[in-house]
């Protein structure tokens, strides 16, 4: 993991993610889910350019399925954002790293 991503967990959650004064990317990921590995360079040149503006960090769902639950998260990858505590998007699956741009530039 690059050292601009953050990982969060349960106990975190709430001061790193809901609490933070910048939007926040979250990944709920697992070490098992391939398509996790996939997008997980993607996340890290994210959390690279956005340094400062955007907040990036993962949720491992098998160490922290608290937070997961709370957001219903049902299948992995899945990446939400969140300005001032509230869940602005929600995505899915492996998106096109673009996709991703749009939605951070639109957040900041």
């Amino acid at each position: 993991m690059s050292e601009h991503v953050q990982e969060f967990t349960d106990a975190s959650f709430s001061a790193d993610v809901l609490q933070a004064s910048a939007p926040v990317l979250v990944d709920f990921w697992a070490p098992w889910c391939g398509p996790c590995r996939q997008i997980a360079p993607v996340i890290d040149q994210l959390a690279q350019e956005y340094a400062g503006k955007v907040v990036v960090g993962k949720v491992n769902l098998d160490d922290s399925p608290q937070a997961a639950q709370m957001y219903g998260i049902h299948s992995i990858p899945t990446l939400l954002l969140f300005k001032n505590g509230e869940v602005v998007e929600r995505i899915v699956g492996v998106p096109q790293k673009s996709r991703l741009n749009s939605i951070l530039d639109s957040a900041i």
